[in-house]
């Protein structure tokens, strides 16, 4: 039996690259059921499938999450952080598990989806690419080595110009991994960005630097800079499809996982 999936956030990029990977069976066993947006986004009313670029689906593009999502068995979430955070309630009450891959969400958005996760399994995760989070474990191991020895940690993300929040989830998912290995804590730690006279760099001090042009997907650098060497690792996507498999795996697992709130560390056993 298909794993029936609503797409919410249906007419943004990342949208359109889940619904032509389920329409192409990328990832098997999936059945697109639902794709939602805002009232305002184009193509409102058309098949969700060629408003993707795919081919047609049977499923139309609709802004009402309620006539579409209590029958699912899942909801994969690219949309933004009032808009996850809003439907939370809704979601633990349809009994529906929860795939999230918006970001920037503030504490209190955050909080929402935790308490969610009383009632439904939920994936949440800055960037669910495997190699990214495999490289979340490369970095906390070397913080661990390294930063003791005097290494200052910097992160640098690079994506397209119409991205809207700064440090990226997956900057942020670098810099927490960095501070977990460092023994710091990142609220306190992280500096976004300098301008003006900060003064010298301080050790615990983890930095976050956004480039924003073109049509960039992904690209993240930490560095490790010591005295006299500086270790470089990096991650680029090179297709929206990395994200969006990644999604989709992790739909397949979670529909089989009790209530709780998971990651893609869980998803992927790393």
């Amino acid at each position: 039996m298909s794993i029936k999936v609503v797409i919410q956030g249906a007419a943004g990029r990342m949208g359109k690259t889940l619904i032509r990977c389920i329409l192409e069976e990328k990832v098997s066993g999936l059945q697109l059921a639902g794709a939602v947006d805002l009232w305002d986004a184009p193509d409102i009313g058309t098949d969700a499938g060629l408003a993707a670029g795919a081919r047609k689906a049977g499923v139309l593009l609709t802004t009402d999450l309620a006539a579409v999502a209590p029958d699912a068995d899942v909801i994969i979430d690219f949309t933004s952080h009032f808009g996850t955070a809003g439907n939370a309630e809704r979601i633990a009450a349809w009994n529906t598990a929860w795939v999230i891959g918006t970001t920037g969400l503030a504490d209190e958005e955050t909080a929402e989806i935790q308490k969610a996760a009383k009632n439904v399994p939920v994936v949440m995760a800055g960037n669910m690419s495997l190699g990214v989070n495999l490289l979340c474990k490369l970095i906390e191991e070397a913080a661990k080595a390294l930063y003791a020895k005097g290494y200052d940690i910097e992160i640098i993300e690079r994506h397209h110009n119409q991205k809207k929040d700064a440090p990226s989830g997956t900057a942020l998912m670098l810099g927490r991994a960095a501070a977990a290995g460092a023994g710091l804590d990142l609220k306190t730690s992280g500096m976004n960005g300098r301008s003006g006279m900060p003064g010298a760099r301080k050790k615990e001090e983890i930095g976050f630097h956004a480039v924003r042009g073109g049509d960039i997907v992904g690209d993240h650098t930490v560095l490790l800079a010591g005295t006299g060497e500086m270790l470089e690792f990096s991650h680029r996507a090179t297709s929206r499809e990395t994200f969006a498999i990644g999604a989709l795996n992790a739909a397949v697992w979670l529909v089989k996982q009790k209530p709780g709130l998971y990651s893609m560390n869980d998803v992927l056993g790393l």
